[in-house]
């Protein structure tokens, strides 16, 4: 028994759900169309080359959950997971994951999309425990900040180190799948690191040191 860490975007799922929510925002014309349609293309685009700013983007990103009630905010979600999330799932990241599951491994999701997005898409997979960029909320509003280390790039190291410090766990025959350049700092730290459909910086850190690459599409 281990632990097994998986990336959610583009790794268990066949697309970005961060960048999904914000285009659903602006499909349902909650956010302006013109402006943050480019920023959040923009902002993925940053993502993708591995220049992103985590605080700039997580002030646009979060930006919207402090403009509405909790109730309205937890209803469209549920419609996002509906109409975006769930064509998307992968029944090859199911596969995957109920070996694990069968194995008596620890199952782990750690992504830097924020816990508001994940958490309702992770629980789909029957997955526990989640390390994500968390929103913070305070009397009954989310506030459109952050709280503690955004879970980004080295920040995922971090807060892993944190909830191991908490946990029975260890990094002992531990594994990590990912699709992205980003995740490298952790793909290092675990004993097994898994390329997933990975992007092409990804791939060729995969190629030198040997590890696998799997498709989960």
């Amino acid at each position: 028994m281990s632990l097994a860490i998986f990336d959610l975007d583009n790794t268990l799922i066949a697309d970005d759900s961060d960048f999904l929510w914000g285009q659903f925002l602006v499909d349902r014309g909650i956010v302006d169309k013109d402006h943050y349609e480019q920023a959040n293309k923009k902002f993925y685009e940053d993502y993708k080359q591995g220049t992103l700013d985590i605080v700039e983007f997580l002030h646009f990103s979060l930006a919207p959950l402090a403009q509405h009630e909790a109730n309205q905010l937890y209803r469209w979600r549920e419609e996002f997971v509906d109409s975006l999330i769930k064509p998307i799932m992968l029944d090859a990241a199911r596969a995957l994951i109920d070996r694990h599951r069968q194995a008596g491994d620890t199952l782990l999701v750690i992504t830097a999309t924020n816990r508001f997005v994940t958490e309702p898409i992770v629980k789909l997979y029957g997955i526990d425990n989640l390390l994500a960029t968390t929103p913070e909320f305070k009397d009954g509003r989310y506030t459109g900040k952050f709280q503690g280390t955004p879970c980004f790039q080295q920040g995922k190291v971090d807060l892993l180190r944190d909830w191991l410090a908490e946990s029975a766990e260890t990094l002992e025959g531990s594994c990590f799948y990912s699709d992205s350049h980003n995740d490298l700092p952790l793909l290092n730290l675990v004993d097994r690191p898994v390329a997933v459909d990975p992007d092409e910086k990804l791939r060729q850190a995969a190629e030198l040191a040997n590890w696998p690459i799997i498709s989960l599409r």
